[in-house]
């Protein structure tokens, strides 16, 4: 990208991925070109993620099952950190674990209370093949989390159990975008 613009407006807006959807299931591969594609990639999560009003968007949300995040997300500080992170690595999840309200673009209009550290390191590369290390606290560390979630195939579902699980995949399957056909 570069200096001064803004993220997502060379991107197009493309259609999410459902829960449902097996993309959302499989790993995502790890990235080897670091050329126009992979920056075009990145401006269309941007673009997407903005146009979903979301803080956070995976690859494979969108249908490319490359390991690629992007985010535009607020601390519990309120502070906005924003970027993205080509093969990231979650090393560091740790410090107190809080059940906090956690959605997901893949899961429009739905949320559950998900157990998430209080903080979390990713560690990657930039769109340029940069190394760069990510650091968030409170709801910036959920994002990250979650984001690596979506990565290995996982969504926050997944870290639900009993009551919380259930009512979260009734209202999946009760929702217009959870019907098939």
């Amino acid at each position: 990208m570069r200096h001064g613009s803004i993220p997502g407006a060379r991107g197009r807006v493309r259609p999410l991925t459902l829960l449902g959807d097996d993309a959302l299931r499989a790993p995502c591969r790890e990235v080897t070109d670091f050329g126009p594609r992979l920056a075009a990639l990145v401006e269309d999560l941007f673009a997407t993620m903005y146009a979903a009003r979301g803080v956070g968007l995976a690859a494979n949300q969108v249908g490319e099952g490359l390991r690629v995040f992007v985010y535009d997300c607020p601390d519990d500080e309120d502070v906005r950190h924003l970027g993205h992170v080509v093969n990231p690595r979650l090393v560091a999840a740790d410090g107190v674990v809080l059940r906090g309200p956690e959605g997901c673009l893949s899961l429009p209009g739905l949320e559950a209370g998900t157990e998430r550290h209080d903080r979390a390191v990713v560690a990657g590369l930039t769109v340029t093949g940069e190394p760069v290390t990510v650091e968030g606290t409170g709801f910036f560390a959920r994002c990250l989390q979650h984001e690596c979630d979506h990565l290995d195939g996982g969504l926050y579902v997944d870290r639900l159990t009993g009551w919380r699980r259930r009512r979260v995949l009734r209202q999946a399957a009760r929702a217009s975008w959870g019907r098939p056909g």
